[in-house]
């Protein structure tokens, strides 16, 4: 018997990498974003890394609305 990957288990990494991308450029944000922006970026890091991907994607998301992505 095979068993499929979730779906949500790539789609981190990619988020993850697309939050990082976006957070190169400088973007224009408050401090106190940022730092938002941050905490969830590491947070979503997290919880991939424990297996919560579904909770991953949700913080990840997060963070890619206040970037603009």
């Amino acid at each position: 018997m095979t068993w499929a990957t979730p779906v949500f288990a790539t789609e981190c990494p990619t988020d993850m990498k697309e939050i990082d991308a976006a957070l190169a450029k400088g973007p224009k944000l408050s401090a106190s974003d940022l730092e938002k922006v941050k905490k969830f970026r590491a947070e979503g890091e997290e919880l991939h890394k424990a297996g919560k991907h579904k909770e991953s994607m949700s913080i990840l998301d997060k963070a890619k609305n206040m970037l603009g992505i």
